[in-house]
């Protein structure tokens, strides 16, 4: 599966943009540099369990472990000291990225309720698109019943393109269901 996308974006997306944008050599043609999916759970504060439960859904996610992220510093209004666990994130890069991706684009998405694309303005002026999902139950791998608590993610598509057209231009080749 992700040889597929990888392949495709060889052999049919490289040239393309390379025609689109007028690129001299096949170096300049933006790619895909990284995958990371960021889940932020606050209600670690209160019990530090929830965290375990975290990880396990993002590994089953990802397909690799994601790392803990702990708090910069200490905020008294919501209980949090510094270094405390507040999230899990994972960075996806070469073939899991791709198989991610082929994923993410054409089992997951369309699993979402009332699905009709994603923004084509989640871009951050350089290139990287942000995407937010409200719960981790639309993964094929998360088993409903095991879940305890719904989790929202982000999901960071990190690209070499200079300009948001041009990572818009190779995310929509690479079948990214964007709204019309």
């Amino acid at each position: 599966m992700a040889a597929r996308m990888k392949e495709r974006f060889l052999n049919e997306i490289t040239p393309a943009l390379m025609q689109k944008f007028n690129y001299t050599t096949v170096m300049q043609v933006p790619k895909i540099e990284k995958i990371v999916i960021n889940m932020g759970v606050g209600d670690a504060v209160q019990n530090s369990k929830v965290i375990d439960s975290a990880v396990s859904d993002m590994q089953l996610i990802a397909g690799q472990k994601p790392v803990i992220t702990k708090a910069k510093k200490s905020i008294a209004g919501f209980k949090l000291r510094e270094n405390m666990p507040i999230g899990v994130k994972v960075t996806l890069r070469g073939e899991r990225m791709y198989y991610f991706l082929d994923k993410l684009i054409n089992v997951t998405l369309p699993r979402v309720r009332d699905f009709r694309g994603i923004s084509a303005n989640s871009f951050d002026g350089r290139g990287n698109y942000t995407l937010g999902l409200k719960e981790q139950l639309i993964f094929p791998e998360i088993e409903y019943d095991k879940v305890d608590k719904v989790r929202g993610m982000d999901i960071v598509i990190v690209t070499t393109a200079k300009t948001d057209e041009e990572s818009r231009e190779l995310l929509g080749q690479l079948g990214m269901p964007f709204v019309k």
